[in-house]
């Protein structure tokens, strides 16, 4: 099939965009969604995102298989145009596509139970296909690049099907990944081409930017199914209100009603791109896009790079642009929502508005504060106008909200002093070690192995976030904690770990990493038996680098921890002292196997007498 190169698809993109700006609004019903769609994103674009959206669905498949597929509805889309009242050109077009993927001879030979979806009536027929994306799928092979003079003569030779294979392969291996990203990352890769298929080392050259660019592509992906996350778990209310906290830290000088508008937008954005509706995931964002641009004096300052690149390009821009600055003088929030009489007439008559233009306000002063943050402070102040406006006096019973509300913010900000001070004094590993210890007492349920991957997830996010301005280190390390917090809730909903981490999990956005940094030890869990089998010692220890000997006494302690999980810190450092030694003991044996044999034996002795743990 035709595919398009994304220079031409760039400028084509960019002036059907601009064009469709006059159309009328979102909401308009229309006769025909897929001869609107099609209309908007114009022929090239259409069976582009089209591509991106069978492979997102139909991951076993071939490039070519799925072109038929394509070729399928892009025909569908052009006789809806010419004909808006064809009975087939008024279903929905998440309808449309999976009517296709349910026409697709021996769908059940390559994709097993999947194919009972087909059964279910809309929605529930797509919520069944989205559980069948995998993830990471391993039934795909790597990416085998090309030798550099093959890669940039196909290149050059075959552009088109060349960027269409491309497309076709992220989207397969990233089936979560929106559709406006994927094009943006194929823009990305036709630039690296045509740079480095002009250098002398073509292959270092494109070594380095691909991979820039697949970082780039699993740092977004995390972010995008995150957001997912949290707009399934907790809804529309709680998605809008995070984010409408983001929006006005990130504008701060746009007034309340642009903020709600595009706030409404991009929640309905999200939601399609969420529900796997790529084509008006693509259109919707790209106009949002275009709307924003064209009110930058509104909007910000930072963007107007973004605004000059090609709509392809210019969303992703957008997303990772800086704040724009604070307006100067904004006037103390304390006079409206403390000292005046009136909060409780105006809190009564209206919630949701009083409470979102407090969010507002406050975050548009406060960028150094996570989005969390935020929301917890309008929940505290929210609770305390529930208990104050039903007394005789509440302007005496809320006249002291400043100093409950900073109790928050103090909270926090003590987290992150403490946490960043344990990482610069001690380092990575003790730092590791530190919340490896504290996280197994909380849920001792969990693998070793998955403690460690959390361990280290979180421990990356104190070295990103701990070395960045201390106006930046609140929002940084709460919104990375956020996205490995869900990640465990996410666990946590196919395999129980325990009471505490449910109720953490489920009972509130804005608190579950309080909810986990509060956490004490699960006090309903019985340890299994003493098993020595578990700590097993042996000359690889030897031959070990320092991090792998690091990571052997986690092993142990975490073992250790899981069998008494009121250990004591001089109990974890005896025991791990005790380690060390061991180690440095027999790696000076000649017969290093007998030593562990026998040194191990006395080590886990010991631990048991130092934990009173009996045989």
């Amino acid at each position: 099939m035709k595919w398009v190169t994304l220079i031409s698809f760039i400028f084509l993109f960019s002036s059907a965009t601009s064009r469709n700006l006059q159309r009328v609004a979102r909401d308009t019903e229309y006769k025909s969604e897929i001869a609107h769609r099609y209309n908007d994103l114009k022929e090239e674009t259409f069976k582009a995102v089209t591509m991106i959206t069978f492979a997102q669905y139909l991951q076993r498949c071939s490039y070519d298989g799925l072109s038929k597929l394509v070729k399928d509805v892009v025909d569908l889309a052009q006789k809806c145009v010419a004909n808006e009242d064809a009975p087939e050109c008024t279903k929905p077009l998440p309808s449309i596509f999976l009517d296709e993927i349910c026409q697709v001879e021996k769908l059940r030979d390559s994709y097993g139970a999947m194919a009972d979806c087909c059964s279910k009536a809309d929605p529930e027929r797509n919520e069944c296909f989205l559980s069948f994306k995998v993830p990471q799928p391993d039934f795909v092979q790597p990416y085998q690049r090309p030798a550099a003079d093959v890669i940039c003569k196909e290149y050059q030779d075959n552009r088109v099907p060349f960027l269409g294979h491309f497309i076709y392969s992220v989207a397969r291996r990233n089936p979560f990944l929106y559709a406006p990203t994927i094009l943006s990352l194929a823009a990305d890769y036709e630039h690296a081409l045509q740079t480095c298929c002009a250098e002398s080392d073509v292959g270092a050259c494109l070594d380095e930017k691909a991979n820039a660019i697949k970082e780039r592509a699993k740092k977004v992906s995390v972010k995008q199914q995150y957001s997912c996350g949290i707009l399934k778990k907790f809804g529309e209310r709680t998605f809008k209100a995070d984010y409408l906290a983001l929006l006005s830290q990130k504008y701060p000088k746009a007034p309340f009603s642009e903020i709600l508008k595009i706030l409404g937008d991009i929640k309905d954005i999200y939601k399609e791109c969420c529900e796997g509706d790529m084509v008006e995931c693509m259109d919707d964002r790209a106009e949002l896009m275009t709307y924003i641009c064209s009110k930058q004096d509104v909007f910000s300052s930072k963007i107007k790079h973004c605004c000059e690149k090609p709509v392809v390009e210019r969303s992703q821009c957008i997303i990772e642009a800086d704040y724009d600055d604070k307006p100067e003088n904004l006037p103390s929030l304390v006079e409206k929502y403390v000292h005046d009489k009136e909060v409780c007439k105006s809190f009564e008559a209206g919630r949701d508005e009083f409470l979102a233009e407090l969010v507002y306000e406050y975050s548009r002063r406060h960028p150094e504060f996570s989005t969390q943050l935020i929301l917890r402070i309008t929940k505290g102040y929210e609770t305390l106008l529930e208990k104050c406006c039903k007394t005789d006096n509440p302007a005496e019973c809320y006249g002291n909200a400043h100093e409950e509300l900073n109790k928050h913010i103090k909270e926090t900000q003590d987290v992150v002093k403490t946490n960043c001070d344990i990482l610069t004094t001690h380092g990575e590993a003790d730092f590791l070690k530190a919340l490896l210890i504290r996280y197994t007492k909380k849920m001792p349920q969990v693998s070793t192995d998955t403690l460690l991957e959390i361990g280290k997830k979180m421990t990356a996010v104190g070295t990103k976030c701990c070395q960045l301005p201390e106006d930046r280190r609140l929002p940084c390390s709460e919104g990375y904690l956020s996205i490995v917090i869900q990640d465990m809730c996410r666990r946590q909903e196919t395999t129980p770990i325990n009471d505490n981490v449910s109720h953490c999990c489920s009972d509130s956005y804005a608190y579950r990493r309080p909810c986990f940094t509060a956490m004490g030890v699960d006090t309903k869990y019985v340890p299994p038996a003493f098993d020595p089998e578990m700590f097993s010692f042996d000359e690889k220890l030897c031959t070990a680098s320092p991090a792998e000997r690091e990571l052997g006494q986690m092993k142990l302690l975490v073992n250790l921890i899981k069998r008494k999980p009121q250990m004591t810190e001089e109990q974890i450092k005896t025991i791990a002292d005790g380690f060390t030694a061991m180690v440095d003991k027999c790696c000076k044996q000649s017969d290093i196997e007998t030593c562990f044999g026998e040194e191990g034996a006395n080590l886990i002795v010991q631990s048991r007498a130092t934990l009173g743990i009996g045989a």
